[in-house]
């Protein structure tokens, strides 16, 4: 009998428990044909403060904890030396879940053994060009490479056209959601209306949930429900610069709007299905275009119905399970939202097809399974 073969993944959002999903399921989808290592920091600077690696009984996955340094710096960060010993006993793939531009996915490449396949992942959807030594680091690592993953469909039209991925065997893989912990719940979410002071009866909920910043096309929505005579009312769960304004214009809106900030994540779903329809009105930039949307993946999850704008990856996430309409129309928007909250039917519908969404192509067996395919695949094209 062949021993499973051992591939270790190494990323550094791999600190907080709930990064380490993908690493639990490809233990568990894979056992008996791979032994799955997680290599995560012991410590890192996170946006709020330090984060401690926090070990999880239940994890199927073998974790092994390392030092990092100049963690305060995403691109520049370094693992410690100890990563060495990881990617060299016994490996028969590392798979990095690092920027191949960065200095720890040049660390990662550097520290694997010649004879090892590297599979590096990516969510770089837009056609920059880098400074040194950024741009060296991505050259080395693309030519270190053994196969690369995209996490859009746009990441991966995009990086097609950059030096040296197209000599490269690549797969867009999308990111996962917890089908079990995002799920339909409307018990859930009428509790979550009546905390809010919300009666249980009332106009459909419009809902969104993410960062407060002009890019996520906040002032879009707010132009687009201002303008909208159906009854409605709005759920705003997120945090950011643009709070101020948004309370501002909830204040000349009354008792329709809701604004929660502070949520954590485990509290999403309780958020989500207090929603009828969660609108995702991202705006394209000269610097951000949409890299994926969780929250689409997410609100599939549950059962609640997507509003979503073109912008980036956007269309590829949603498919044919939400309504995508143009970024830069809140009229259009308007329209498509009186029609929805005036139709159960719609909404009934949408409700089933972004749940099958999520099952199908987001769950995280799913994905996991796809990197394994892959995985193997890089494997026997170098056997």
């Amino acid at each position: 009998m062949m021993r499973p073969r051992k591939l270790v993944t190494v990323s550094h959002s791999y600190v907080v428990t709930l990064n380490r999903r993908l690493a639990n399921e490809m233990t568990r989808v894979g056992a008996g044909r791979w032994d799955v290592t997680a290599v995560a920091p012991s410590t890192f600077h996170g946006d709020l403060g330090p984060l401690v690696l926090q070990r999880d009984a239940s994890e199927a996955v073998n974790l092994e904890a390392v030092r990092v340094f100049l963690s305060r710096s995403l691109h520049g960060f370094v693992y410690g030396p100890q990563l060495r010993a990881h990617l060299s006993e016994g490996v028969d793939l590392v798979h990095l879940w690092e920027e191949p531009y960065v200095l720890s996915g040049l660390e990662v490449a550097l520290m694997t053994p010649a004879h090892v396949p590297l599979v590096f992942c990516t969510f770089q959807n837009l056609a920059k060009r880098y400074p040194p030594p950024f741009a060296q680091a991505e050259r080395f690592v693309v030519r270190r490479a053994a196969g690369w993953i995209a996490w859009g469909q746009t990441v991966h039209d995009t990086l097609l056209t950059r030096p040296g991925y197209e000599q490269r065997p690549s797969r867009f893989i999308p990111v996962g959601v917890d089908v079990e912990h995002f799920r339909p719940d409307p018990e859930a979410g009428q509790a979550f209306r009546e905390r809010l002071g919300w009666a249980s009866e009332g106009p459909p909920v419009v809902g969104y949930l993410g960062r407060f910043v002009p890019e996520k096309g906040l002032r879009l929505l707010m132009d687009a429900l201002h303008n909208l005579s159906t009854p409605w009312r709005a759920l705003f769960v997120g945090g950011g610069p643009l709070e101020a304004e948004l309370r501002a214009w909830a204040e000349r809106h009354g008792d329709r709007v809701r604004i929660v900030t502070g949520v954590k994540h485990a509290e999403v779903p309780r958020a989500l299905n207090a929603m009828d329809v969660l609108c995702a009105p991202s705006q394209t930039t000269p610097a951000w275009k949409e890299q994926f949307g969780r929250m689409l993946a997410e609100a599939f999850a549950c059962g609640v119905p997507v509003f979503a704008s073109d912008s980036g990856e956007i269309p590829h996430t949603v498919g044919d399970a939400g309504r995508i309409l143009p970024e830069a129309s809140a009229p259009a928007w308007t329209t498509a939202l009186a029609e929805l909250l005036e139709s159960p039917a719609q909404r009934q519908d949408l409700a089933a097809r972004g749940r099958e969404r999520a099952m199908s192509r987001f769950a995280w067996p799913v994905v996991a399974k796809a990197h394994l395919d892959f995985f193997e695949q890089v494997l026997q094209r170098g056997a």
